[in-house]
């Protein structure tokens, strides 16, 4: 009974290899004790001694041997091997510590995620497959078990990085008395089915963009400011330094139909002003004489509305200095007006009534 109250640690690593720990400190203070072990049942044993011992502060605490049965049995004796120190027997099937899930695989639809991985040569029924997630709005690892070799769950967001991570474990007490698991297969990061280095790299990505867009929207704000102040700039020029008329515009007709040809542009345009003036000149004066003859013959046709009476003696005398000419011109009163008289003699009298 005292022998059987001794600590250890057994695990059986998937079956293949044993490994047999002891507290060497609390047992055995100072003492350097051997161990030995065997597979084979009946009286007729055949011990096998420790192949490789695990040393805690240079003394033998634990042993590592191959798994070659069912049923073992082992011995911790003094150093010499005359005094047993502790021994056992045990089941090596209870002990195992199975390896991790190989060949993982990864599922990811809309909102559901599917883990499967390759069955175990022995033990499928003592094990299950463990899930655990997590993202980074979660404060820890959610877990999901099923049987081996495939679980998954729902609910998974597509826009958040999540972090995976899977192992097997042995059933308890049906298949174990210690409840081990294998280890943490590798931590995987995913994202809406993609994988990823890690959950970092979905972080940084939002940070560049949230950088390339700020870095944008500045950019469109000083295009606008600076926009805004060369409008303000070209009015203040305009209002302090008016522009002066590019004669390109004031003469267009100079360049574009006489190739800035001044001389010729000219010469036409005088020209152009000759033919306004003589458009615009003053009607032709009428002759006395030819007007008092068509003032006769129409005076015939109808009765005058006014009557001119001359004196004989200045009609039969008068004659118009050379170089000067009288003209009479109708008003619109039927009346009769005198124009270009100059230098009259002082003895003609002429009266219009």
């Amino acid at each position: 009974g005292q022998k059987d109250a001794i600590n250890t640690k057994i695990i059986n690593f998937n079956n293949e290899k044993m490994q047999i720990t002891w507290a060497v400190g609390e047992l055995f203070p100072g003492e350097n004790v051997s161990f030995s072990y065997t597979f084979e049942e009946g009286k007729q044993k055949v011990w096998k001694p420790c192949p490789t011992y695990l040393l805690d502060q240079g003394y033998n605490s634990g042993c590592l041997f191959k798994t070659e049965g069912h049923t073992l049995a082992f011995s911790i004796m003094n150093s010499n091997g005359s005094e047993e120190r502790f021994s056992k027997i045990l089941k090596s099937d209870f002990y195992i510590k199975p390896s991790p899930p190989e060949n993982v695989t990864f599922f990811w639809k809309d909102d559901t995620v599917t883990i499967t991985c390759n069955k175990p040569r022995r033990g499928v029924k003592c094990l299950r497959l463990e899930l655990q997630y997590k993202s980074k709005f979660d404060n820890g690892w959610q877990s999901r078990t099923s049987k081996c070799c495939r679980v998954g769950d729902q609910g998974f967001d597509p826009r958040k990085c999540y972090s995976f991570r899977v192992r097997l474990k042995r059933l308890v007490p049906y298949c174990n008395v210690v409840n081990y698991s294998s280890d943490w297969e590798a931590e995987t990061f995913w994202m809406n089915g993609t994988l990823l280095d890690s959950c970092d790299d979905d972080l940084k990505s939002q940070s560049n963009t949230v950088i390339l867009l700020s870095c944008l929207l500045a950019v469109l704000l000083m295009i606008f400011i600076l926009l805004i102040l060369l409008c303000k700039w070209q009015r203040l020029q305009k209002s302090v330094m008016p522009t002066i008329p590019d004669p390109k515009y004031v003469f267009a007709d100079l360049f574009s139909d006489h190739n800035g040809n001044f001389q010729e542009w000219i010469d036409k345009t005088d020209h152009a002003m000759v033919q306004t003036k003589l458009e615009y000149e003053e009607p032709e004066c009428i002759i006395e004489e030819e007007s008092q003859q068509k003032d006769k013959k129409n005076s015939n046709k109808q009765e005058p509305r006014e009557k001119i009476f001359s004196s004989s003696e200045a009609a039969g005398n008068y004659s118009p200095k050379a170089g000067q000419n009288a003209c009479l011109m109708p008003t619109s009163n039927n009346t009769v007006s005198f124009s270009g008289f100059q230098n009259l003699m002082d003895d003609d009298t002429y009266v219009m009534l």
